[in-house]
């Protein structure tokens, strides 16, 4: 799969192979919540959008399907937008909910509900010594958090997180993500194919319908590299930010913040 410099990632801002490729089609668009709907902060519970962001997109739902595909525990990310009437995948695709059906997430994840559990109340005992770390359970995986801890102590959540795996050898997997780790089940499921799934399940793998997809973070890859070659992969974020550094990507074009994310859902809205 070929990827792209994040340096070298053209703007979608005003770009003219963007706006043809979207005009020949009705766009179904995917959109991730911190980094992309919301800016980062120190604490997740404190990402709430903005109002005009919550309005754009609205709007744009009115207009053409929209999903929203976060990390976040589902729930959480529906309250903190006060919307409830869009498709939202949780925790990484694990947990979808659609307004019409309900829940419409793989089978496989209940099966895993006592592991989630026994992890999310490990993680929560032998982190609380460590100033700064957050867990933040979620309904089908749980994600500790390490931006507020001292660089010093970060090894000591690394350390954690592999005595997890270790012990559930086979049962648990770990995404690294901007100062975060997420453990989930072990099984062959991300954001891609969360997005390739939903594409199916809400009859949006017509000719005349191009999915796009607007992601900041490492785990938004997948869904870049499910689309690429049938849809359109937009990675949010500056090229100067440090979490950026050296980092290539199968995306196809660039919005630097959440700001020109508002500006471009607001165009694609009209």
């Amino acid at each position: 799969m070929e990827e792209t410099s994040v340096r070298d990632l053209p703007r979608a801002l005003g770009n003219e192979d963007l706006t043809r490729r979207l005009a020949a089609c009705r766009p179904a668009v995917f959109l991730d919540y911190d980094g992309v709907l919301t800016p980062i902060v120190s604490r997740p519970e404190d990402a709430a959008i903005s109002d005009g962001m919550r309005t754009v997109v609205r709007d744009l739902a009115s207009r053409c399907p929209v999903c929203v595909v976060t990390g976040r525990d589902r729930a959480v990310v529906q309250q903190l937008m006060g919307v409830d009437d869009l498709v939202v995948a949780g925790s990484h695709g694990f947990d979808i909910w659609t307004p019409q059906r309900g829940s419409v997430s793989d089978d496989r994840v209940a099966r895993f509900a006592d592991l989630v559990a026994a992890v999310t109340e490990r993680l929560r005992t032998e982190t609380e010594t460590i100033p700064g770390a957050l867990v933040e359970p979620k309904r089908a995986s749980v994600a500790v958090h390490y931006r507020l801890v001292d660089p010093a102590d970060r090894n000591r959540i690394e350390a954690i997180v592999q005595t997890l795996l270790t012990d559930h050898h086979g049962e648990l997997k770990v995404t690294p993500g901007k100062m975060v780790y997420e453990l989930a089940p072990a099984i062959d499921w991300d954001k891609g194919r969360a997005v390739l799934y939903l594409v199916d399940v809400l009859g949006l793998d017509s000719a005349d319908t191009v999915p796009v997809y607007l992601g900041d973070d490492i785990t938004d890859e997948d869904a870049f590299r499910a689309l690429r070659g049938r849809g359109i992969g937009i990675l949010v974020g500056r090229p100067d930010d440090p979490e950026m550094a050296g980092r290539n990507t199968a995306a196809e074009f660039a919005l630097a913040s959440v700001d020109e994310v508002e500006r471009f859902l607001t165009t694609l809205a009209r």
